[in-house]
């Protein structure tokens, strides 16, 4: 059974940094995408950071130029490194994994969550 762990989150000031990691256990292939979304308290669940398979990457318009996505395919971990944080970052940070199931379609795997709070 394939999980999601993710470690790094925390208490950080603002301007600080921290450093999310996520990592498949079990046997996972043909992860097309990996993200981070977050969700804060009342929000929606919305976008931070994807990157393809082959390097690609999107980002969520509020952390462009401070945050850098990154991935290892062959230990099918996805980081997130996050500077400059403010405190409109506090959140709860999730990865997901998206996986191609051939003509069956696409599938998402989801982490438990992080906590990230960042103080002013």
């Amino acid at each position: 059974q394939v999980q999601l762990v993710e470690s790094g989150g925390g208490l950080v000031q603002a301007g600080g940094s921290l450093r999310l990691s996520c990592a498949a256990s079990g046997n996972i292939f043909a992860v097309r995408v990996m993200g981070w979304y977050r969700q804060a308290p009342g929000e929606q669940r919305e976008l931070v950071a994807t990157i393809t398979s082959g390097g690609i990457t999107n980002y969520g318009d509020s952390v462009k130029g401070r945050f850098t996505i990154s991935r290892d395919n062959a230990k099918n971990t996805v980081f997130l490194q996050m500077n400059s944080l403010k405190p409109e970052d506090t959140a709860v940070y999730y990865c997901n994994f998206r996986v191609t199931l051939g003509k069956i379609g696409e599938y998402d795997y989801w982490g438990q969550g992080t906590q990230v709070t960042v103080s002013s």
